[in-house]
């Protein structure tokens, strides 16, 4: 288990139910935690950050650190990141000194857009939309849902959902993902069981901590945006 502290119940009864959704074997359904990393000198500018590995700037530490009230108390079964040092320091400064990395859970390639204006790639491009349009020598939106749904399928493993592809793995109980804007608002869509292109609806602040959880055994978001 990685965490700090035990905390008494779980994000279900925390959200109102009146006990934890259930997999086959009788163990709750996992929860995935998803935060983002802390603010970078690109993400406070409003320019597109995908592969380049930019550091937190000062505030994207102090970021960091606040988010760590969000999770405090929380025991994790596994502590995921993606590789890139913005996420890594944000999960360090949260206090989770090794987490586990994930090759796949970059964010998305920006391609010939990476490092520029989003104000300005609109302007150029009235009515351009990343959800709908790509990006140029970049991913496209179905490859970033592909390694969203790979991230769906590992925490849900052994639960007996649809995204299960893993039936005999243990089952998670709570797990963790550091990762990047845009790369965890797929990740949500996808767990919701709905078009990646949707993530395009759930705004996502530097820092900031969410839940995907259950009710009644349909996906559903717990806590979004604290």
């Amino acid at each position: 288990m990685v965490g700090r502290s035990t905390r008494v119940g779980d994000p279900v009864t925390l959200s109102g139910a009146a006990s934890p959704d259930l997999t086959p074997a009788g163990t709750p359904l996992p929860h995935l935690w998803l935060l983002r990393h802390g603010e970078t000198e690109w993400s406070r500018d409003g320019n597109y950050t995908g592969l380049t590995d930019l550091p937190l700037t000062v505030n994207g530490e102090r970021q960091a650190v606040e988010s760590a009230r969000h999770l405090a108390g929380i025991q994790f079964d596994a502590v995921y990141s993606s590789p890139l040092q913005r996420a890594v320091r944000t999960a360090h400064l949260a206090g989770y000194s090794n987490p586990q990395i994930l090759p796949y859970a970059h964010e998305w390639d920006y391609g010939d857009n990476e490092g520029r204006s989003s104000a300005l790639v609109r302007a150029e491009n009235p009515g351009y939309l990343i959800w709908n349009d790509g990006v140029p020598n970049g991913e496209n939106l179905a490859q970033v849902a592909d390694r969203a749904d790979r991230v769906v399928s590992l925490v849900q493993a052994g639960c007996g959902t649809p995204a299960d592809q893993d039936p005999s793995a243990s089952p998670a109980r709570n797990v963790l993902l550091v990762a990047h804007g845009h790369f965890l608002r797929v990740v949500a869509a996808r767990w919701l069981e709905m078009n990646p292109a949707e993530g395009r609806r759930f705004v996502l602040g530097t820092a900031a901590v969410c839940a995907l959880g259950w009710d009644k055994r349909t996906p559903a978001i717990v806590h979004w945006n604290l």
